[in-house]
């Protein structure tokens, strides 16, 4: 296919239409057969069910050119798992998983004209998502729902480097003991809006938030997965039933263990205890990996000594190993690559 012109290397993480997107409707107890359409617009009643009570769930992924030529994806099966356990927990009718991975498939071979050429260092960001879409007034769950999929190619996450950013403790909680802070629904985003931007306007890149419960343990930021390399060089992962579980995380978790024989701990990390730790990064789709030189606790300085210059070595070879995977450079795990076109 011939490439769209853009530029691609001074590509935004921003929002670019495309010409194609999925869409599925659910009504009368069953999905219909979906497929695509060149309306970008969504019509709805003014009273639809995600409008009046938020009732709506999404996804984020990627497709990449990899170094042979070929367009693929990185694990749709988990984001398809994620988004049906989302569903079910705000008492959505889950879409089907088979029918996702194709619907992902689909809308990305017909962009593909919009997938940046291997080397840029741009994707094409794939946003899948669901919503109640019928009348609601009453506070209970929609009876009819549609399921969407857009793309929009993006720039790389850093320009120029990753440098190491500086996060705050927040006074806020992300969620609320058994809560809804494992699924990635669009009310957890919504409530975390206040607190990024008064941690802008203070000097800070993003929040850190601690467990609900008790406030000593480190659980995730606003829209990522926390990571840390003690002094001994061992992978560290916060745990908790709050946290949203990361694709990424989990990948890198098997990056390390697999691919660069790291021992990984994956538990409950104090706040009290980050003191200790030489390195640390905050884990997603976007980034893969954003290095995190200091955490500020209320005036309290935790300052790692990775430094602010550049990511530390052990997020670096994780880094440059999952990207490696992405891109084809690497050998994947079984499944990990699914090749549209």
């Amino acid at each position: 296919m011939e490439k769209k012109n853009i530029d691609w290397a001074n590509l935004g993480f921003s929002y670019m239409e495309t010409d194609k997107r999925y869409v599925c409707n659910y009504k009368d107890g069953a999905w219909e057969e979906g497929g695509l359409t060149d309306d970008p617009m969504i019509t709805m009643s003014e009273c639809a069910g995600v409008l009046q009570y938020a009732q709506t769930v999404f996804e984020g992924l990627k497709a990449y050119t990899t170094e042979d030529g070929h367009i693929v994806c990185f694990r749709p099966d988990l984001n398809a798992d994620r988004l049906y356990d989302s569903a079910l927990r705000l008492e959505m009718p889950p879409f089907p998983k088979d029918k996702f991975i194709e619907a992902v498939k689909m809308v990305v071979k017909a962009n593909d004209a919009y997938v940046p050429p291997f080397g840029s260092g741009a994707t094409l960001y794939i946003r899948p998502y669901m919503f109640g879409s019928n009348p609601v007034i009453g506070v209970k769950p929609a009876d009819e729902y549609q399921f969407r999929i857009f793309t929009t190619p993006v720039g790389p996450y850093f320009k120029g480097g990753a440098k190491p950013i500086t996060i705050r403790v927040s006074d806020f909680d992300r969620a609320a003991p058994r809560g809804t802070g494992n699924i990635k629904a669009g009310l957890n985003y919504a409530m975390s809006l206040h607190a990024i931007v008064e941690a802008h306007k203070a000097g800070f890149d993003e929040n850190v938030y601690l467990d609900p419960a008790t406030r000593t343990k480190i659980e995730e930021t606003g829209g990522a997965n926390v990571l840390f390399v003690d002094a001994d060089g061992n992978l560290v992962v916060p745990k908790s039933d709050s946290i949203l579980p990361s694709i990424t995380r989990r990948s890198l978790v098997y990056v390390a263990q697999h691919y660069l024989g790291l021992n990984v701990e994956e538990r409950e990390v104090y706040l009290d205890e980050v003191e200790n730790f030489k390195e640390c990064g905050l884990c997603g789709t976007a980034a893969v990996i954003s290095p995190v030189g200091k955490i500020n606790d209320h005036g309290r300085e935790i300052c790692f000594a990775s430094g602010m210059e550049k990511m530390g070595p052990t997020i670096q070879k994780l880094y440059d190993t999952l990207t490696g995977i992405q891109m084809g450079r690497i050998e994947a795990p079984e499944g990990w690559i699914v090749t549209v076109e």
